[in-house]
């Protein structure tokens, strides 16, 4: 148990609708299996559950090999992994990080980040502005057309998701007709005015951007992305791990759980890939920390074009596990090193 001196890392997680606790368990149990091997200690908590000077929590027990629920002090750092943006918005939970404001606890990552906020950060930066694909906020019914003709293809994609959902893409087809496709459906427009009327209220309402579509380089006849892995070290950013992910039977979205399959990134392996990395992922800690405040780990999708540019599509404040094995347990070793660290440099 947590004594005087031993690090104690709250995990921030939210409760699901049917009242259980969300989040990653397998996570949360290596986390605690790490920390506990290097002196420190964790438990997982939800906002409802702090009161002004203590926290009800659930802490993993190895020995017992369950999880067990005790009252603890106010943790020495905290780890945002709350799964959904209304938990994050909610009163509850903007109060705990005004609480931990004041108590002066350092926590990550602060919030998910919206895709149309993200690109303008990242064209802002002199060197990640020369990586970004053309996007613009959907507005209005001549704009988007607009675009859409410049580039005769586009993805559409909701400023507040992730993991692929609510992602279409749209082209030309002919001189007039518009195909669109998802994950799961292809369908077909006689005219780009057939396509608004029925998508404009979906588009306006939960906020789109528009995306350039780019050919991306293939693997075997499919197009791949990289999934990159990245977390803080001391006043940096480092490279924890590279995942490749290939598109299988459908093309919208190389996502694992929408059908994408998993490559070793030695397969495909370069020079050049790994200067890239190197190169945007200091840039793209340092302007997530600066705008919204401390993160301690993101990850970028990322692509390259049959042209050989390469492209930032997104990135994420809330990385999904890695399937590939040596990346998640390089990630747990990243992650308590970084708690560790930032308990030293607060106390």
């Amino acid at each position: 148990m947590k004594t005087d001196g031993t690090p104690l890392i709250g995990i921030l997680t939210a409760r699901k609708l049917e009242g259980t606790i969300a989040g990653n368990g397998p996570l949360f149990i290596d986390i605690q299996k790490k920390l506990i091997s290097l002196n420190g200690f964790s438990f997982v908590f939800i906002p409802e559950d702090v009161e002004d000077n203590n926290i009800s929590g659930y802490f993993y027990s190895p020995e017992e090999n369950r999880w067990k629920k005790k009252s603890f002090p106010f943790p020495d750092l905290v780890y945002n992994r709350i799964p959904f943006r209304t938990a994050e918005q909610e009163e509850k939970s903007q109060w705990l990080f005004s609480r931990l404001k004041e108590k002066k606890i350092p926590f990550f990552n602060p919030c998910f980040i919206d895709k149309y906020e993200l690109y303008q950060l990242l064209k802002s930066d002199h060197i990640l502005q020369n990586y970004l694909p053309k996007t613009i906020l959907v507005q209005e019914h001549n704009e988007l057309l607009d675009f859409l003709m410049e580039f005769r293809g586009i993805y559409l994609k909701p400023t507040q998701s992730s993991k692929g959902k609510g992602i279409v893409r749209i082209r030309m087809d002919g001189p007039s007709g518009i195909q669109l496709d998802d994950i799961l459906k292809h369908e077909s427009y006689s005219s780009f005015t057939h396509f608004w009327k029925e998508w404009n209220e979906e588009l306006l309402k939960k906020r789109y951007i528009a995306q350039e579509e780019i050919q991306s380089e293939e693997y075997e006849g499919k197009r791949y992305d990289f999934r990159i892995l990245a977390h803080a070290n001391h006043d940096d950013y480092t490279l924890s791990g590279v995942g490749i992910r290939h598109a299988q039977e459908q093309e919208i979205t190389t996502h694992i759980p929408s059908g994408g399959r998993l490559l070793p990134y030695q397969l495909l392996k370069s020079k050049e890939h790994d200067v890239f990395f190197q190169t945007i992922i200091p840039s793209v800690g340092k302007l997530l920390s600066n705008q919204f405040g401390f993160f301690g780990e993101f990850t970028i999708d990322a692509g390259i074009s049959k042209t050989g540019r390469y492209y930032i599509y997104e990135v994420n404040s809330k990385p999904m596990s890695f399937d590939e094995k040596e990346i998640e347990k390089k990630k747990i070793e990243n992650l308590c090193r970084l708690f560790l660290q930032l308990n030293d440099e607060s106390s």
